[in-house]
């Protein structure tokens, strides 16, 4: 798997954002994929989880932007961490880091770690 191939499993993921349809976005994630996400305090542990999570984040109109990001893959698993921003419908945006971990199940990438938060300063 390429860097470029990787970093567009972020492109999925920003486009099923743009769905507005947060069982579009959880469906990406393995059944026990683990979000610690960067707007709750909450972690979730599996894809219920992190659907009841992108309801409220998606009501906000999420656009992704990758402003760093550092691949690395090993076989089956594939590291892709860095910056983003988010903007927001209200105008607002939000800098933070993430780590998405991404394992191949035999027909696709999906996601089981996903950390996001924000930056400090």
């Amino acid at each position: 798997m390429s860097e470029k191939q990787i970093i567009a499993l972020f492109d999925e993921w920003n486009a099923a954002l743009k769905s507005g349809d947060p069982k579009q976005v959880a469906a990406l994630y393995e059944t026990n994929g683990i979000l610690l996400p960067t707007v709750s305090n909450k972690v979730r542990h599996n894809r219920a989880e992190v659907e009841d999570y992108f309801v409220q984040f998606l009501a906000k109109g999420p656009q992704g932007t990758i402003d760093e990001a550092n691949v690395r893959t090993f076989g089956e698993c594939a590291i892709n961490s860095g910056v983003y921003t988010f903007s927001f419908n209200d105008g607002s945006t939000v800098q933070a880091r993430y780590t998405f971990v991404y394992r191949w199940n035999g027909q696709r990438w999906l996601i089981v770690e996903h950390h996001s938060s924000k930056m400090p300063e």
